[in-house]
């Protein structure tokens, strides 16, 4: 993952462990390290939360904050893949 500027990158690997289609997704980053994506059908939205085992090297708090960078630009994408397109003729 990287940067848009590309002021900061990092590899990111992981696999998954469960994939329940449409409620829940949870994969490993290694080890000792899981996260679970849950997404809950709130009348025509969804709640996405997500949960982690955090790693030693960030503070909790870096983490959390990266963690909900990643959703928002997640939920920023759905909305405009979901936009309606003008049609073109």
């Amino acid at each position: 993952m990287e940067a848009r500027d590309g002021s900061f990158g990092f590899d990111f690997e992981g696999v998954f462990l469960e994939l329940s289609f449409p409620t829940r997704i949870r994969y490993a980053l290694g080890p000792d390290r899981e996260v679970t994506v849950q997404f809950l059908q709130q009348g025509s939205t969804t709640l996405v939360s997500q949960s982690f085992i955090p790693e030693s090297t960030h503070t909790l708090e870096q983490q959390k904050a990266g963690w909900q960078s990643i959703l928002e630009s997640y939920k920023k994408h759905v909305e405009t893949a979901a936009a309606p397109r003008p049609s073109v003729h």
